[in-house]
């Protein structure tokens, strides 16, 4: 990301943490939205910029400790985790992988996938379609709302199976 960056703008990593600070802006939704706007960032660069620039603030959380937070009680249920990840992540190099709290986002120019462990048996993997009919295995969004169109419960690595991924590579390639 940070040769990316420097390609893409022609100012280092430490040229935009300067910058943000010198806004005094305190909020990453903020910083990203000044970045957006202010400097036509693409999202993703202004999501990077804002995590290095609060990676000094105390009250922010480390990526990693985000997962392993949310799998902490849940240890049966990593390893759909990494798969879903290693999965999704080998579909593009534009693939944005974004930790929150509860749940892992995934984008491009917009979230497609959502990975949230909602109980100590079950991922619910939320998916972003433009316009898809729902089914059995491909249910409404259920706790996800607007955030997503439709939902996977997944219990099991086997359900990381073929027809899965296609939708996950579906859902990526309308986020496109």
């Amino acid at each position: 990301m940070e040769e990316g960056l420097l390609a893409k703008t022609g100012k280092p990593l430490e040229h935009w943490i300067k910058v943000v600070r010198k806004e005094k802006i305190e909020k990453h939704g903020e910083m990203i939205k000044f970045l957006k706007t202010e400097h036509g960032f693409t999202h993703g660069f202004a999501n990077f910029v804002a995590h290095k620039t609060r990676a000094s603030d105390p009250g922010t959380v480390p990526v990693d400790d985000l997962v392993s937070a949310q799998y902490e009680k849940k240890q049966d249920l990593k390893p759909i985790y990494d798969l879903l990840i290693n999965q999704i992540s080998a579909m593009g190099k534009d693939v944005e992988v974004a930790p929150k709290k509860t749940s892992v986002s995934l984008r491009v120019k917009r979230q497609f996938a959502l990975i949230q462990p909602s109980t100590k048996t079950r991922i619910d993997l939320g998916l972003k379609f433009n316009d898809k009919p729902h089914g059995e295995r491909l249910e409404t969004s259920g706790p996800f709302g607007t955030m997503c169109t439709h939902r996977v419960q997944l219990t099991d690595i086997k359900q990381v199976d073929k027809e899965l991924l296609g939708w996950i590579k579906e859902a990526y390639k309308e986020a496109r």
